[in-house]
């Protein structure tokens, strides 16, 4: 999707991917959220037509198939720090933030409740299962936590020492929050925009951050340059 990524951290329930994604819209961040899942139901499928080509192999990676396609499901429920919690955050944006936050951390909180009482149901009637105590805790956790990718400062720079210059030749039909990936920390940027092979005009980094301040995200950059 043209999002640069800084690294992947491999956690005990998964990978954890960092980056920039200032500007990903809702239908791109429900893909990269299914990503994993999907990936998980992939190689649980690999497995399953691996035994039906080659049987004896079956006794070797049961237990790999049955984890990818646990991580599958579990992944798509509907509570953070899960993908499915996810998706669910991006359905309900249109809802406003705080009210999207706030159903999200209650599905979140009863899932996990949901879990924990399954803990206590093994604790019971078979032997305990403290994993599922432990899952219920991560999703408790998580149900405070996530919100937008967008991670934007809107701090001047301190040029007292110098700063790279980054020019981006750019189309100018696309939005200020596609030009925002783009944006470094350590490089001052200045958008060059072309339409039809056509330069049009120049757009600095302070321009570029007041637009998606007072004006959003989906602002074409084309209608920037005539204000």
């Amino acid at each position: 999707m043209g999002f640069a990524l800084d690294k992947i951290v491999l956690m005990p329930y998964g990978a954890v991917i960092s980056g920039d994604l200032s500007g990903i819209s809702p239908l791109q961040e429900i893909w990269v959220c299914l990503a994993g899942p999907l990936a998980n139901a992939l190689t649980a499928l690999t497995f399953t037509a691996l035994w039906w080509l080659f049987p004896e192999t079956y006794p070797y990676t049961e237990a790999a198939a049955q984890v990818s396609l646990s991580l599958f499901l579990v992944n798509l429920l509907p509570a953070y720090p899960l993908d499915g919690g996810r998706i669910l955050r991006v359905l309900l944006r249109p809802l406003g933030e705080r009210r999207a936050t706030a159903v999200c951390r209650a599905v979140s909180l009863l899932v996990s409740a949901a879990v924990l009482g399954y803990f206590v149901y093994t604790c019971c009637v078979r032997r305990p299962a403290p994993s599922a105590l432990l899952f219920a805790a991560l999703l408790a956790c998580g149900s405070f936590g996530g919100g937008s990718y967008a991670r934007l400062v809107f701090a001047p720079k301190d040029f007292s020492r110098g700063i790279e210059e980054r020019r981006i030749a750019l189309s100018a039909e696309k939005t200020a929050g596609e030009a925002a990936r783009y944006l470094r920390e350590d490089k001052y940027l200045v958008l060059v925009l072309f339409e039809k092979g056509e330069f049009l005009g120049e757009l600095t980094e302070e321009e570029l951050l007041k637009i998606l301040q007072e004006q959003g995200y989906a602002r074409r950059l084309s209608d920037c340059l005539s204000l």
